[in-house]
């Protein structure tokens, strides 16, 4: 089925829910900083990665936490009780909790070993499902809009396997996109702000009111989080930051039919999700050859002499052109 669609909002402003979050987020970092320290929630360092990752350890870790206090501190008070919008806030809180359980095991346990690949996968499966229950059972429609023409086309059950899909599908790509100072947290708020410029474009904003203030509160999160999170890091967000903020991304996309979207919004995180799946593939394929130094893609460039610092930025560089072209065929 194609139906037209109107177009709506052309820009792109700030907005208090953003201002808010990043003030809390950079005010009260320090002390989020000193009270994970406290916990003892020294990050560990997985052996396999770069050696010189190992200096890192010690980092206190579960600094996602403080980018969800701070998202909703930036976001409720511009929030209506939409029901499908308590439905995205609550899979991102969802999955956040699913990462500080991964976290805190990990912490307990003494080694970089929380939940078990199977577990995640199934916590993760199961959540994305009955978001879609939720979704559907209120009533929300199964098409997606296509980029630049603004028709819709309806997926009908296809389009809950796909909402899953993604769902699970992002949360991970975030978590494999957080191994350097800063990475996650930069390329994640320009997908934030990306997304709520997609969404203001399609003119769909009206229908669920808080769409806009949740994406850009939670850009302002993560901006706030970089002046902990920025080279040398004071803290990392761990899982708890990383699958959540996946979640968010996708669930705020969902709401607003904008799947076809997150291709280029989401291009880094895709990336470093491909460069770790044509690396095993091409493993297995040759029996111990390699295509990158190391995957994730963004531990390819630091073994071959690129600094951490420029590593990051170019990734959020081309994060932002991938916000650019999206807003541009919006």
């Amino acid at each position: 089925m194609m139906l037209t669609m109107a177009t709506g909002w052309t820009f792109l402003p700030l907005t208090w829910a953003l201002v808010v979050a990043m003030s809390v987020a950079i005010i009260g970092g320090p002390l989020a900083v000193r009270a994970l320290t406290a916990l003892k929630t020294g990050q560990f360092i997985r052996e396999e990665g770069p050696s010189s990752h190992q200096a890192k350890a010690g980092t206190p870790s579960l600094g996602g936490l403080w980018i969800a206090a701070s998202a909703l501190a930036g976001a409720l008070p511009f929030m209506d009780r939409d029901p499908q919008m308590l439905v995205v806030a609550g899979t991102w809180l969802a999955f956040t909790a699913i990462g500080f359980l991964d976290d805190w095991l990990s912490l307990r346990r003494g080694r970089n070993m929380g939940l078990s690949a199977r577990q995640k996968f199934a916590a993760q499966w199961a959540l994305a499902a009955i978001a879609c229950i939720l979704l559907a059972r209120l009533g929300h429609a199964p098409w997606i809009i296509l980029p630049g023409s603004h028709q819709v086309l309806d997926l009908g059950i296809g389009y809950w396997f796909l909402t899953a899909l993604l769902l699970v599908g992002f949360s991970n790509a975030v978590n494999l996109t957080d191994g350097l100072d800063g990475l996650a947290a930069s390329t994640a708020a320009v997908a934030f702000l990306a997304v709520s410029g997609v969404l203001m474009r399609i003119g769909l904003p009206s229908a669920h009111p808080g769409m806009i203030p949740l994406a850009q509160a939670l850009a302002g999160a993560c901006l706030g989080f970089l002046w902990i999170n920025g080279n040398p890091a004071k803290v990392f967000m761990g899982d708890t930051g990383s699958l959540g903020l996946g979640a968010a991304l996708v669930m705020l996309a969902v709401l607003g039919h904008a799947h076809a979207y997150l291709l280029p919004i989401g291009i880094v995180f895709l990336a470093e999700t491909g460069s770790v799946m044509l690396q095993v593939a091409w493993f297995k394929a040759t029996k111990g050859r390699r295509i990158f130094k190391m995957s994730p893609l963004h531990h390819h460039f630091e073994l071959g002499g690129m600094a951490e610092t420029r590593v990051v930025s170019r990734f959020a560089t081309v994060g932002v052109l991938g916000a650019i072209v999206a807003l541009l065929v919006g």
